[in-house]
């Protein structure tokens, strides 16, 4: 069954078309005074000139809403409060229970969608501000995928320049198994930093890293294999870090720099026969309409540099050519920093010129802001250093461990490791979730791991409770044959309504990538639900009002619990 707000509109639609003799929206939303609330006839009669009341008395009369309203009301200067009746949210709720998709369909128009996201550097440690654009990514893959599109992943990692010259050279001078080793436990900015050290104070050091690109970049067999080494290395590095925060990147996701060197001539060259290349200080550039800098002088993509080589521009248009024609993607997702918008828009608009970028694929910038210190700068550690993204989570889930320790001593030892990750990392993640993604946030230990206000242990422990209860009950979830609850309780009725939001939050969520709507929607549920079971007893209710509640705790958990699992966090049974 279509959910209220469609089931609404379908009816409002033929009446507000009857009354005003063309197509109106009829503007179907929650509201406080009613169940749901229609404004439409206010706007309608803003454009006719006639009085928005009476429009609003014709459309009530016109529509059909007896079986599915217990009442419709004009209020005010002509809003129409209708609210859903007792029998209608039973089969609603019916319909969700047996569905295991909660009776949310998949989306209509199904794409191919990629999506560009973590993208660290190959030796160098992922760091605090790799930590939102891999979270984020991350839900718009699971979102995408739930919703049935066909999702690429992209990690498009650095591992391609001359900073590669000297680590090689760095790399020979220890023995590749030392750096192998090195490299292997963590320590990624140890050996990049021994190596910069060299490269800046030994002058023969720094020849050889020179030469050293040469080769890289020639395709010299022995300086790609002690390259190969580098990355390898790197990437399981970058994979144990993409474990311990449960994101569904793989080793097979990794579109590096290098991936996309041979198809950069040919970029060069297109570009030139369509007329789009200007030469500028000995370079080829693009210069995209409308980008100027602080001078008001043209900004360039630089494709090609004066000295022969192809930097990150020319990589970023490979980029966009590659998953537009060969991978024959619609939905193009970069998940990436605000700082980097002109920039992304500059190559959109270049694709555009180019012809690779046309309707009905589209190009969007994910954009995001940055994790803060109390002191509201960026987050670092005391020495004034980037704070280690492993370091971070590893002290999220030592604190949570505390937590669950003083609030259930009963649990045993790997039941509270487990649930001590699963908090810990959760309470990170939906702390910048909960966040519009374009601002910024402080970064807050006791903040993100309270039990209380709109958190996500306070989210997990609200499912968890629900699953102390079916243990108590000595009945196991999923209720899918429950049959048909009967709603009679306000507390119940408010649960319910909020159960019905679930659909049309995701779809929209998944046009608009607004993931902190959707981690606002489980606090929300959850505090329905405390609320419901204040005031509505499950286990000491007599049937069918004990049946209706138990089936309004298993959708509430099963809902929670997928919302959750869309945000990439874990929902333990236990607490």
């Amino acid at each position: 069954m279509a959910n209220l707000e469609e089931l609404l509109s379908q009816r409002l639609v033929p009446a507000f078309e009857s009354v005003a003799g063309r197509p109106v929206d009829p503007v179907v939303r929650r509201s406080q005074h009613a169940h749901f609330q229609s404004d439409a006839a206010l706007a309608l009669a803003r454009g006719t000139g006639g009085n928005p009341r009476d429009f609003a008395s014709r459309v009530v009369e016109a529509a059909q809403l007896d079986d599915l309203c217990s009442a419709v009301e004009i209020s005010g200067p002509g809003f129409i409060n209708l609210t859903i009746s007792d029998e209608v949210l039973g089969r609603l709720l019916a319909d969700m229970a047996g569905d295991e998709r909660l009776a949310v369909p998949q989306a209509k128009d199904l794409e191919t969608i990629t999506v560009d996201y973590s993208a660290p550097n190959a030796a160098k440690e992922m760091h605090v501000g790799h930590l939102r654009s891999t979270i984020i990514g991350d839900v718009a893959v699971r979102l995408l995928e739930w919703q049935g599109h066909t999702v690429i992943r992209q990690n498009h990692i650095g591992e391609w320049g001359t900073p590669f010259g000297m680590l090689v050279e760095h790399l020979l001078d220890i023995g590749e198994s030392e750096a192998a080793h090195e490299l292997s436990v963590g320590d990624l900015n140890g050996f990049y930093q021994a190596a910069r050290r060299k490269f800046d104070a030994d002058e023969r050091f720094k020849d050889r890293a020179r030469k050293r690109v040469v080769l890289l970049q020639s395709g010299d067999e022995t300086t790609l294999h002690l390259w190969q080494t580098l990355v390898d290395e790197s990437k399981k590095y970058f994979m144990t870090v993409y474990g311990l925060l449960n994101v569904r990147l793989t080793e097979q996701d990794f579109f590096g720099e290098s991936y996309y060197n041979n198809q950069l001539q040919s970029v060069l060259d297109e570009l030139g026969e369509l007329g789009l290349l200007s030469e500028s200080v000995g370079a080829q550039c693009v210069f995209p309409d409308g980008y100027t800098n602080r001078a008001g002088d043209p900004l360039p993509i630089i494709v090609r540099k004066g000295d022969g080589g192809f930097g990150y521009g020319a990589t970023d248009l490979a980029t966009i050519r590659h998953r537009l024609q060969n991978l024959h993607a619609t939905r193009l997702l970069y998940v990436v920093g605000l700082p980097q918008s002109q920039h992304l828009d500059m190559v959109y608009d270049v694709a555009r010129d180019a012809n690779w970028l046309n309707p009905p694929a589209r190009a969007e910038h994910v954009g995001h802001g940055s994790i803060l210190g109390d002191d509201g700068k960026m987050l670092r550690t005391r020495a004034g250093a980037s704070v280690k993204l492993v370091d971070l989570l590893d002290e999220a889930v030592t604190r949570a461990a505390a937590v669950i320790t003083e609030k259930n001593p009963q649990l045993d030892e790997a039941t509270r490791a487990a649930v001590a990750r699963s908090v810990g990392i959760g309470a990170v993640k939906y702390a910048d979730l909960s966040t519009d993604r374009l601002k910024d946030y402080v970064f807050d230990y006791d903040r993100m791991l309270s039990f209380d206000g709109n958190t996500a242990p306070y989210v997990q422990y609200a499912r968890a409770r629900i699953c102390s209860i079916f243990r108590r009950a000595g009945v196991k979830q999923p209720l899918r044959d429950a049959g048909t609850p009967a709603i009679t309780e306000p507390g119940e009725r408010a649960l319910a309504l909020e159960l019905m939001a679930f659909g049309n939050l995701l779809a929209e969520i998944t046009e608009t990538l607004e993931f902190h709507k959707l981690a606002n929607y489980l606090y929300r549920l959850a505090s329905n639900f405390t609320n419901f079971y204040e005031k509505c007893p499950v286990l000491r209710a007599e049937d069918p009002a004990k049946q209706t509640r138990l089936v309004l705790c298993d959708l509430t958990a099963r809902t929670l619990e997928l919302g959750l699992g869309l945000l990439g966090i874990e929902s333990p049974d236990q607490m």
